[in-house]
């Protein structure tokens, strides 16, 4: 039976948004099923400022280092250094280099000069957030600066003889900061630090420091400078994440790699729940980050399984957290063509005339019916198609029709 999609789609805006969704969620995640494709990120743009100007939106999370991201958030909350310094170190995996997240950071920064200019509270200006670890595909890296920094934070605050280290002993056990970036460890465990003594040492030390951290919350908190807390915290968040990330680096068994995907999102988790307390975020990651169903994969180990951010932050926030899986029609450049008529792809490409669509995904599955179709293939390894099976799990679907080259 043909299926009608007039009545469960729409253009995408924010008022389509607002339609689908019974109130704004604290965490509106939208996906992506590959990266590097400006289309997508100036979708993602236009929804932000969408969500800024009309449903008291002000924070946007993305998946870059979140360290490295707040030379990003100092350029648009205060004009500190330059939009190509920004832009050069503020964003990891070589994405600063994007036309889209350009655009992104520099309307960020003129919309807060405004309201400074205008005299509107701090509390209303827009904040920018790296939500990944210091993580790149080839390595990861070293614990040094969370855990220094850290440190520095409550040895300025705090009676020496409270902490569990000095600043000399962290140092040593730290050492070269070479051999917790060896690209080697990526895929031979034997050449990873994680499992040394020194490793374990300061995994300990990481809990004794954080466990400080919170036993003295009345004292820092009255003590800090304002944004110094949320800043600390995400230190501790990186030393303790990158601490068992190296560790899971050293593990030689059949589990490792599952061990390494779930600590990586894991820590874009924590990194997300955090970035709530500040009010409403948007989120924009490839669409495996953020969906509710187990994560897998086949790599070079075999099968791997884990839970993805998505699902550990949808554990936590219920129906405070919405997830909107991007799919495309086409990225002819990539060798992606017209999709097949009997894919999910197909029929929404064959059915929408406009180019962004927002599609009611649960009726879309009901209308379906059980088996769903089956996925489609991909051409391309950087391109990841919707798994049908996921639909009931989404809280809207986005369809960009064609992607033109960047």
């Amino acid at each position: 039976m043909p299926i009608d999609l007039r009545d469960m789609a729409a253009p995408l805006d924010a008022a389509a948004l607002s339609r689908l969704l019974p109130h704004r969620p604290r965490l509106l995640a939208l996906g992506e099923p590959t990266h590097g494709e400006d289309a997508l990120l100036h979708l993602r743009n236009t929804l932000f400022r969408q969500l800024v100007e009309q449903h008291g939106y002000r924070t946007i999370a993305l998946e870059t280092d979140c360290l490295a991201g707040r030379l990003v958030d100092a350029y648009v909350t205060s004009g500190t250094g330059t939009l190509d310094a920004a832009l050069e170190h503020g964003f990891s995996h070589g994405w600063g280099a994007s036309a889209a997240n350009r655009d992104l950071v520099r309307w960020m920064r003129a919309y807060n000069a405004r309201a400074e200019e205008e005299g509107r509270p701090a509390a209303g200006r827009l904040r920018f957030a790296g939500f990944d670890g210091p993580l790149e595909i080839t390595h990861a890296a070293s614990p040094r600066p969370s855990l220094t920094a850290l440190h520095a934070h409550l040895a300025a605050h705090l009676d020496p003889a409270l902490l569990p280290c000095t600043a000399g002993e962290l140092d040593t056990l730290l050492g070269e900061d070479d051999r917790w970036t060896e690209p080697a460890a990526m895929t031979d465990p034997a050449r990873s630090c994680g499992s040394s003594a020194e490793a374990a040492r300061l995994r300990l030390l990481a809990d004794d420091l954080t466990a400080l951290l919170d036993q003295q919350e009345p004292h820092l908190r009255a003590a800090a400078l304002p944004g110094e807390r949320e800043t600390v915290r995400l230190h501790a968040r990186t030393a303790i994440g990158l601490l068992r990330h190296h560790h899971a680096m050293a593990d030689p068994s059949p589990a490792r790699m599952s061990r390494l995907c779930a600590q990586r999102d894991l820590m874009m988790a924590e990194n997300l729940l955090a970035l709530t307390a500040r009010g409403p975020v948007l989120a924009h990651a490839q669409n495996a980050h953020f969906q509710r169903p187990k994560s897998s994969m086949r790599m070079w180990q075999g099968p791997v399984e884990w839970w993805s951010a998505g699902a550990l932050v949808s554990a936590r926030l219920g129906e405070e957290y919405a997830f909107l899986a991007t799919a495309v029609g086409t990225l002819r450049h990539q060798g992606v063509g017209t999709p097949p008529p009997d894919t999910v792809e197909g029929l929404l490409y064959a059915q929408l005339p406009e180019e962004r669509h927002l599609v009611d995904a649960r009726r879309l599955a009901a209308a379906l019916g059980d088996p769903p179709p089956a996925p489609r293939t991909s051409p391309w390894f950087g391109y990841a198609p919707l798994d049908p099976a996921h639909l009931p799990h989404l809280d809207g679907l986005v369809l960009l029709k064609d992607v033109p080259e960047s």
